[in-house]
């Protein structure tokens, strides 16, 4: 054999290895795990760069398979390697409460104006004083309060033997102040206690704007950068879930929810619990079937959600969410509720269409739980944090 025919020999061997390297090195990369490299290590349930929550790998393996899937919102567009901001970031609370506070003030100008008009016209006999407690009765302030903040003002002007303006609305401020007590704690559960994440149920009865309502919290939470689950458990409206899942999207909240309607609220309930501790989220929310208080299979079956959960992680807040407009009929749903799940917190909505403020201290009197949350409006970051003082400066503005 000649040296050129031994040359073209090794020529051969040498691309045929080649070609065998070369196809193990493709198949090696077509198999890595399939994680994104252009998405950044991130530990489950945070949002990096503003990006949706990648739970391609959670740290301990994947997801345990459940019934209800958990629902993410779609992945951002990439434009040119950079990343297209698509959520939203939340107004942080501290800007809420001053518009919010204006808004309040508009609603109860009546009120307030009423009140100061009675108090400081200079002739308080007692028929001024009997339509005083009407304007305060009227307002929903109850019955048991109404009598205490007029004892208290009678006293007051006997003592100081004056009813202008300025000491008036000074003694109505403190008044009502103590009324609403700004001792009560009205922060909401929504950090990890024990390395689990916190539970909130999130109950009230039809019409309230519950769903929107747990939409808006998880808002509020992720302004305070706080890793939220969401859970679709009201399963009976076709729209609740979709609704939900929506809001979720909005912020890069997961959805845990059922593949069907009509599913069983109490399962939904308790995977939604469970996937927010595979992602080590801060804080769960349960929304649930809104439901007439007088209706007792419904009721029961609320009893039955909260008790499922419980039986893999307590539930460590239920807020009731109370439409103010519906006045002393929301008391008598607030008691019915409390009795069956045991309420810790009050939202009140829709607290901009009324005049009718009162209902702040006549539902805290009588459940002894305080107001947490208030929702002022229809934008999606119209609900935040209740404070006493701006409410009760509102009145009175």
């Amino acid at each position: 054999m000649s040296a050129i025919d031994t040359l073209w020999e090794y020529l051969a061997v040498a691309v045929g290895i080649l070609v065998v390297v070369g196809g193990v090195a493709v198949g090696l990369m077509r198999g890595r795990g399939g994680r994104r490299s252009d998405l950044p290590e991130t530990r489950p349930g945070t949002r990096p760069g503003g990006r949706a929550v990648d739970v391609d790998q959670p740290p301990g393996g994947s997801i345990p398979t459940v019934e209800h899937p958990v629902e993410f919102g779609p992945e951002p567009a990439v434009e040119g390697g950079v990343s297209a901001p698509t959520l939203e970031r939340p107004e942080a609370p501290a800007g809420r409460l001053r518009r919010l506070r204006a808004r309040l003030a508009r609603s109860n100008t009546a009120l307030g104006k009423g009140l100061l008009a009675l108090l400081a016209g200079g002739r308080l006999d007692e028929a001024a004083w009997e339509e005083v407690e009407d304007t305060l009765l009227t307002a929903d302030l109850g019955v048991a309060a109404t009598t205490e903040l007029v004892a208290a003002l009678r006293t007051r002007v006997a003592v100081e033997g004056t009813t202008d303006e300025a000491s008036v609305r000074g003694w109505l401020r403190e008044e009502l102040l103590a009324l609403v007590d700004p001792s009560l704690d009205r922060s909401v559960v929504a950090s990890r206690i024990d390395g689990r994440p916190a539970c909130v149920l999130v109950v009230g009865v039809n019409g309230t704007g519950k769903t929107t309502t747990v939409g808006k919290l998880a808002r509020v939470l992720v302004a305070e950068d706080k890793d939220v689950v969401l859970g679709a458990a009201d399963t009976f409206r076709a729209a609740a879930a979709d609704q939900l899942q929506t809001w979720g999207e909005r912020v890069g909240v997961p959805t845990v929810r059922s593949d069907r309607d009509g599913g069983d609220p109490a399962a939904v309930a308790f995977d939604a619990v469970r996937a927010a501790a595979e992602l080590e989220a801060d804080v769960v929310l349960i929304d649930t079937a809104g439901r007439l208080q007088n209706k007792v299979g419904l009721m029961d079956e609320l009893g039955k959600v909260k008790r499922v959960i419980e039986k893999q992680s307590p539930v460590d807040e239920v807020l009731l969410v109370l439409d103010a407009t519906t006045g002393q009929n929301g008391m008598r749903q607030a008691e019915v509720f409390s009795q069956v799940v045991g309420i810790t917190g009050i939202v009140l909505t829709k607290l901009d269409g009324t005049a009718k403020g009162g209902i702040v201290v006549a539902v805290q009197r009588e459940l002894g739980v305080p107001v947490k949350l208030v929702g002022l409006g229809e934008g999606p970051d119209d609900l935040a944090p209740f404070d006493p003082e701006a409410f009760v400066d509102a009145i009175l503005d």
